[in-house]
């Protein structure tokens, strides 16, 4: 055993969404459910303790007009850390973040790289903005920089129409999601309209971001297919704000934005029913402050999805779509300490009243 001190987390510790344990160690960063023998410094954690939370869709240094600086992007990691959120799938960045993974100190991130998306057909500074030709080509040069996703902008406003319309012809969406599975990489995209979807599930896309235009004609493909989605509902919570900012040069942009917003909640809820994976994100990053998680769980209950459902979207069942560990042997100790019980008002997860990475209580 080192010289670390060894931390003793009682009360209750959810390891899942119906087991329960009575307390846990950490010994030399791990989780342990033994005892340690002959340990000389032992600290003590009280509460009820969920494996680190997660957020499925953030942007790690990006901000309003593209990417920051490091110590802008450390301030994000550190802002959802403090708020118990310990693994961040990064949903698109161009700047490069593999630093922080030399940092003990700070989250997780699964890296998807950069955004890749259609000529002019996107925020200025995110993306790689191309022509479909070019899509297999950037998709797999994304495929090999990230941690197993690759992130494509599957619609956006098309000032011509005046409305959003999608990016990628059917064929060539095809062409680069086969080639970022044959490289191991799973494929997400943004995706507000109704207009994008079929194409993208029936090309074989993992995960859609957003989801507004789910229809009810659609639940079934996503269901089929085990498509899932990542709503981000305090982000979709701008669109009026949005719609109003262009009405005066897009105003059958600003309704259709309108609509999906008036619907969200309905969206969501339908697509839980149907037995559509769904999964906690904010879109933090670019425009949103980081550190919403708790926010967000909050807001999938407000859409219909019962408690204990949405807090697994934040917790076990989101680390087990991503391939990481929870609370189990052997693991690296990444937890948040509550209270109260988050199972009973997830509200609860808003007031972290520890927050242990790499087994040392950082918060």
């Amino acid at each position: 055993m080192s010289d670390h001190p060894v931390l003793h987390v009682k009360g209750r510790v959810l390891t899942g969404p119906d087991d329960v344990r009575d307390e846990l160690w950490v010994v030399d960063g791990r989780i342990s459910y033994d005892p340690p023998v002959g340990a000389r410094d032992v600290r003590g954690v009280e509460g009820w303790a969920l494996p680190g939370l997660v957020d499925a869709h953030c942007h790690v240094g990006l901000g309003a007009h593209g990417p920051v600086e490091p110590d802008v992007a450390e301030k994000q990691a550190l802002t959802d850390r403090d708020a118990g959120a310990l693994l961040l799938r990064d949903a698109g960045s161009p700047s490069d973040t593999r630093w922080v993974d030399d940092r003990q100190d700070l989250p997780k991130i699964i890296r998807a790289g950069r955004h890749i998306a259609r000529t002019r057909r996107y925020l200025r500074g995110y993306a790689h903005e191309i022509e479909p030709d070019d899509l297999v080509a950037y998709v797999a040069r994304e495929a090999r920089r990230g941690d197993g996703w690759v992130k494509l902008v599957g619609d956006w406003i098309d000032r011509e129409a005046g409305d959003l319309a999608p990016s990628w012809p059917r064929e060539a969406a095809e062409a680069a999601i086969a080639e970022a599975h044959r490289l191991g990489a799973r494929v997400t995209a943004h995706c507000f309209a109704e207009n994008s979807l079929r194409d993208l599930v029936e090309s074989g896309i993992d995960c859609v971001e957003h989801a507004t235009g789910l229809t009810d004609d659609l639940i079934p493909l996503f269901a089929e297919r085990g498509v899932a989605i990542v709503p981000t509902l305090v982000n979709i919570a701008t669109f009026p704000d949005l719609a109003a900012g262009g009405e005066g040069r897009f105003p059958r942009w600003a309704a259709h934005m309108r609509r999906l917003h008036a619907r969200r909640y309905d969206t969501v809820r339908h697509a839980h029913d149907a037995g559509i994976p769904v999964f906690v994100g904010t879109d933090a990053g670019g425009t949103l402050p980081h550190g919403l998680v708790a926010a967000e769980v909050a807001e999938l209950v407000t859409a219909g999805i019962p408690p204990l459902t949405a807090l697994s979207a934040a917790s076990w069942g989101a680390r087990e779509w991503l391939g990481r560990p929870g609370l189990a042997e052997g693991a690296p100790a990444d937890l948040v300490v509550y209270e109260a019980d988050p199972r009973e008002d997830v509200r609860v997860l808003a007031a972290p009243r520890r927050v242990v990475l790499n087994g040392t209580v950082v918060g």
